[in-house]
């Protein structure tokens, strides 16, 4: 919608009514603004897993499940 088309009809509205345009407005706003926030992400940093995982011991050795796919060499 063009802005001059949506200003005449703001001024052709009583002044309570451009009251409520105007509150209805900033209520677009704030929320359009939360959305915002919501919607950003953040970029993990370097390091803040650590900790959270812990690598059994044995963990790269062969499976015995796969024992018959694997060569002998």
């Amino acid at each position: 919608m063009d802005n001059v088309v949506l200003y005449s009809k703001l001024a052709n509205l009583p002044e309570h009514m451009r009251l409520e345009v105007s509150n209805f407005i900033d209520l677009l706003l704030s929320q359009a603004k939360k959305n915002r926030k919501n919607n950003s992400t953040s970029t993990p940093k370097f390091g803040s897993a650590k900790g959270m995982f812990i690598m059994k011991e044995g963990f790269n050795e062969p499976l015995a499940d796969f024992k018959d796919y694997m060569t002998n060499e």
